[in-house]
């Protein structure tokens, strides 16, 4: 195998994959050919995942994960590793957000949601990321969001766990050059996913309201998670020498009346 070549078997490791954004990519990646470790606190619904994916014929496996929790991360490395192999794919997608004002919100919480956004992603790096560099070849991608770059209020924890994820991801994108690993971000606009399913209306509707005031919610369409699984799945399939850094997937605007 020339040293720009993919291997045939290309195992990834999905986080926050009991649903949403990180389901839709474990299913994709796996009907792409990718043996998928799903990782998530939630390891029912990923159990139910991984059922979907054997029966496409896929190859798929689950273990618990707390990315807040160093020797979780340690434990879900070394046993994805021993279900599937060597790990080519890693996708850092687990994140959470609850409504709030900043001045508000509980120092705990706010650092709380900080540790599994930035910190979790590099808990992950770090278990995962140096076997990449060893073996020369391997994929990074990180589920970014556009808050990161279009702050929304009532959420700032979330906007400054996104922000600092890509600027640790660019980063490593200077660190890990001529080494053959990739990072890349993928950036999501407004998302069906379960994120705000656990809010209370009166809650969410206020905080959708000051979107519309502060001009952050243009059009009232969203994208489905399999629209930001397709866009990592690109990303992942790019040949060796083509670097998709940051792709950016924005839900299109409903047809105005001619």
């Amino acid at each position: 195998m020339s040293r720009y070549d993919q291997p045939a078997r290309r195992p990834a490791v999905v986080t926050g994959a009991s649903s949403g954004i990180g389901a839709a990519t474990a299913l994709t990646l796996a009907r792409a050919g990718h043996p998928v470790a799903l990782g998530a606190r939630r390891t029912a619904l990923c159990e139910d995942l991984a059922d979907r994916i054997r029966a496409d014929g896929g190859e798929a496996s689950v273990h618990a994960l707390d990315l807040t929790d160093a020797d979780s991360v340690t434990g879900f490395a070394k046993a994805v590793a021993a279900d599937l192999g060597d790990i080519e794919v890693v996708v850092s997608n687990a994140g959470a957000v609850a409504p709030g004002t900043t001045h508000e919100v509980d120092t705990e919480r706010f650092a709380r949601e900080l540790d599994l956004t930035l910190v979790g992603a590099h808990r992950l790096v770090r278990a995962l990321v140096p076997g990449m560099v060893e073996r020369r070849r391997g994929d990074l991608v990180f589920v970014s969001s556009d808050v990161a770059v279009r702050p929304r209020p009532f959420m700032s924890s979330y906007a400054a766990g996104k922000w600092g994820l890509e600027g640790m991801a660019q980063a490593m994108q200077m660190e890990l050059e001529g080494t053959g690993v990739r990072a890349s971000i993928v950036r999501p606009g407004p998302t069906w996913s379960g994120m705000g399913t656990d809010w209370a209306d009166d809650e969410a509707a206020f905080v959708i309201d000051q979107w519309v005031r502060f001009g952050l919610a243009r059009h009232g369409h969203l994208l489905k998670p399999a629209a930001v699984a397709e866009a990592i799945a690109t990303v992942v399939a790019a040949p060796r020498g083509v670097h998709l850094n940051l792709i950016e997937v924005s839900p299109e605007a409903p047809l105005e009346e001619p």
